[in-house]
């Protein structure tokens, strides 16, 4: 009697272990901000990008303290880690205005891989749309941040494309 008693216990803790180390995947959207550092918007279910974009964040900034404003670049990101609604991948936006870093993430739209890059680009700009460019970077700015997503992306041994940008 003792023994089965003590064998439902372990079963237990066993089974509430395992259930409350899965990650939580949140239904809504996720904004973060860091006043002076970054602002991340991730669209629902991709929460979990946050540790891929802050660790770029902050990879951008150690090396090289942002100043002007950069041209938004679009990134496919294939991180197993991060389940987008049944996808394989997930969009990412990158922005810099007046020193500060902006990311939006987004989901794919299902089976319409053609429109990748402009399904990123509308969701940034309704982000982003109160902030405009005013002061452009020099283009070895941009070059800066693409080496530090590709540095953290190959630490994290997630793929990351850089999406072509053509209307």
């Amino acid at each position: 009697m003792g023994e089965s008693l003590l064998l439902i216990t372990i079963v237990s803790l066993i089974i509430l272990t395992i259930r409350r180390a899965r990650p939580v995947i949140l239904e809504n959207p996720v904004i973060i901000q860091r006043p002076g550092q970054y602002h991340i918007t991730l669209a629902p279910q991709l929460n979990r990008a946050q540790i891929f974009v802050e660790q770029i964040a902050k990879q951008f900034v150690q090396a090289h303290p942002p100043s002007g404003d950069l041209p938004t670049q679009y990134f496919e990101v294939r991180d197993p880690k991060v389940f987008a609604k049944g996808q394989s991948a997930y969009l990412l936006a990158i922005t810099l205005r007046d020193g500060m870093l902006y990311f939006q993430a987004v989901n794919p739209k299902p089976h319409d891989a053609e429109s990748n890059y402009k399904t990123v680009r509308e969701f940034s700009e309704s982000v982003l749309q109160q902030h405009p460019l005013s002061q452009l970077a020099d283009e070895l700015w941009a070059e800066k941040m693409r080496v530090a997503v590709n540095t953290i992306a190959g630490q994290l041994q997630i793929t990351v494309k850089t999406l072509p940008q053509t209307d």
